[in-house]
């Protein structure tokens, strides 16, 4: 029997623009948002947070953190939105801080794709970024279930850290899937190329993401959340929320 009959499959999606044209009606989608709103997931997960609340709107964050008297997050455009209390950095939430707490949160992108993703059918939506890419592997290794890795990239321009996030995941889990798609190769052959150095690929690239947050004095969270296992959670979307996997 040929690999393609017996292994789940394995898809990119590089926009929520495109999620449309996948059948994610019996797969895991892997939600990817790595700059920043994926990384910030993990990290405040590792840190202790009780659960996250991703929302695809400003005033429905508002609405829930005051019913839940929970901590409002969040950013449009790069900057934290108006009216929330924090924004959307990894280092915004130690374990001093986040431990026990529930977090609502809304992004320009990756919360908006997670919605889309439940909307369209998703048969399990976790999230993944750098900060976690080892246990996103070993999940959907262990699943042994069709899997669509589904980048955020920016307001559906695709962008180059989500594309190498679904590259390093292929690079480890390949040969127990069937990859019959050309976006899957091509973010794994971008990540084959960035791979000794990430950080200074998405710099010598110019990529967009690199230099909007760059331009508000974001470099250490780039490093960060370019850096991989720093947070060995695996988010994962069950009754309105994301909690430890």
């Amino acid at each position: 029997m040929s690999k393609e009959a017996t292994s789940p499959s394995l898809y990119t999606s590089f926009s929520p623009a495109l999620l449309n044209l996948y059948d994610i009606s019996n797969s895991i989608v892997v939600v990817i948002d790595v700059l920043r709103a994926t990384s910030t997931i993990a990290a405040a997960l590792k840190n202790g947070a009780k659960q996250i609340i991703p929302v695809d709107s400003v005033d429905e964050c508002i609405r829930i953190g005051k019913q839940m008297s929970a901590i409002t997050a969040g950013e449009r455009d790069g900057k934290v939105a108006e009216g929330l209390q924090y924004g959307n950095s990894p280092f915004e939430y130690p374990e001093t801080f986040i431990n026990g707490k529930t977090l609502v949160l809304t992004t320009t992108n990756g919360t908006k794709l997670l919605h889309m993703a439940l909307n369209n059918g998703a048969n399990e939506v976790i999230t993944g970024s750098f900060a976690n890419l080892d246990a996103v592997v070993e999940h959907i290794n262990k699943k042994k279930k069709s899997v669509l890795l589904a980048c955020a990239a920016w307001k559906d321009k695709i962008n180059i850290e989500d594309l190498l996030f679904a590259g390093a995941v292929i690079q480890q889990v390949k040969d127990n899937f069937s990859i019959n798609c050309d976006s899957s190769k091509i973010a794994l052959s971008i990540y084959n190329e960035a791979a000794p150095n990430i950080f200074q690929y998405m710099k010598d690239k110019n990529a967009s993401h690199f230099e909007r947050l760059s331009s508000f004095g974001l470099e250490k969270d780039i490093e960060h959340c370019l850096t991989s296992n720093t947070a060995h959670v695996l988010p994962i979307y069950k009754d309105g929320k994301l909690v430890k996997g």
